[in-house]
């Protein structure tokens, strides 16, 4: 064989094992999962709360009747400013006033009669006396028989004496319970501030709200000067949330606008929103009332507006971060000999650990992480990973179906149709 066709055939070789390469690289290219690879960074974190509810003021008295009758007269209209002490309803009082004409002159009747059984009891106090001194000096001027009578008739007036004071004590009583019922006709404001709901008109009848509060409530007064948003935080969340914490409001009537402000309050108490039943189950979604008070609250606001309260509860600088649909969680793999107890669901869920899949030379490795707090897009590290790191970021799907040495490319960008 000549050279030359040795040289051609050493040429036809490399030719061939080169296309051999590119094929086989092409083949495992094509076998690659496209994800959507991002190096690990430091990032400022903020733990955040987000809940809903409605603007209130910090003070606001329900304004209702403690007494029956027709309202004569209203004083103000929705949307008054008023002060504490001014007068806002006055309900019919003539039969109030005549309660308290009649019970003056019962009173009056009862202290005459008094009067009367005072100045019995006293004139036979002294004939008592009298009678009892002269059957000292002379037992046959007055006999034992007239002394006893004597007695007998004082101890009478002293009763009838005790009778009309407990008469006059009842209708004097009656007289400033009258009275106080009189009072209560015309009713004034107990705070300074807005009337802000008025659902009564003059001619309704008002009636104390002994079993509804709706029933009986006249009008709402609000003061104004310091406005709270009172939002529900699940039970989930609420062990986060702590006093003085700070907080971001918006409100659907100002669009485009935030409002800061800082917890203020946070209930003891649960309430039940409602309830779902789920086959034999019963689902409650538990609230906890949260209140913040917002420092600068627009011009124009009043209760009653729809808001939502993002409370930050927590805060890190320059912490290590991955994105949140990058945590995953694999269930740690048994050895083959290993001895299997019968385990609560508790240990088994210790067993799921989170973790990250982590790209080295096309290679994505399931990794094990501890994380922190929880911003609104990224999730701190504190441990399992560092800077430089280069992780599986997305998408969902394929992040959740990922198998341990899965080999992965960079995902084509959609705009440019090629990899970064």
């Amino acid at each position: 064989m000549s050279k030359r066709t040795k040289f051609g055939l050493a040429a036809l070789l490399i030719v061939g094992l080169s296309a051999a390469a590119v094929l086989t690289a092409a083949w495992r290219d094509g076998k690659a999962t496209e994800v959507k690879l991002e190096q690990v960074g430091n990032r400022d974190l903020l733990a955040v709360v987000t809940a809903s509810g409605k603007i209130e003021a910090d003070a606001q008295v329900d304004i209702s009747a403690d007494i029956t009758g027709r309202i004569v007269q209203l004083g103000v209209k929705e949307g008054d400013l008023v002060k504490q002490g001014q007068f806002l309803v006055q309900i019919d009082p003539a039969q109030y006033q005549s309660s308290v004409k009649r019970l003056e002159g019962l009173l009056a009747s009862n202290q005459a009669a008094l009067v009367q059984a005072q100045t019995n009891r006293d004139q036979l106090k002294r004939q008592l006396d009298r009678w009892t001194e002269m059957r000292k000096i002379n037992a046959a001027l007055v006999s034992q028989e007239q002394v006893e009578q004597a007695q007998q008739q004082f101890d009478v007036a002293v009763a009838t004496f005790n009778a009309a004071q407990a008469n006059v004590d009842q209708a004097r009583g009656s007289l400033s319970e009258a009275r106080d019922q009189l009072a209560k006709t015309r009713i004034v404001s107990p705070i300074n501030g807005r009337v802000v709901r008025l659902p009564v008109e003059v001619g309704e009848v008002a009636v104390p709200g002994t079993f509804s509060r709706e029933t009986g409530r006249l009008m709402t007064i609000a003061d104004l000067g310091k406005i709270i948003a009172k939002v529900k935080v699940d039970e989930t969340d609420v062990v986060k949330v702590h006093l003085g914490d700070s907080v971001e409001v918006t409100i659907d009537a100002f669009q485009d606008s935030a409002f800061a402000g800082r917890v203020t309050k946070i209930s003891n108490a649960a309430t039940v929103a409602g309830s779902t039943q789920s086959g034999s189950s019963t689902d409650r979604a538990v609230d906890f009332d949260v209140e913040v008070i917002l420092d600068s609250p627009p011009a124009g606001i009043r209760p009653d507006l729809s808001a939502t309260a993002r409370v930050v509860t927590d805060t890190r600088s320059n912490a290590v971060a991955i994105p949140i649909i990058a945590l995953t969680v694999r269930q740690h793999e048994e050895l083959p000999n290993e001895l299997k107890p019968a385990e609560s669901a508790a240990a088994k869920k210790e067993k799921d650990r989170e973790g990250v899949f982590v790209v080295a030379n096309g290679i994505a490795t399931f990794r094990a992480v501890k994380v922190g707090i929880a911003g609104d897009e990224f999730f701190e590290v504190l441990d399992g990973l560092r800077p430089g790191d280069s992780i599986v970021a997305g998408p969902y799907q394929a992040v959740r179906d990922m198998k341990d040495s899965t080999r992965v490319r960079q995902a084509k960008d959609a705009k440019t149709g090629t990899r970064p």
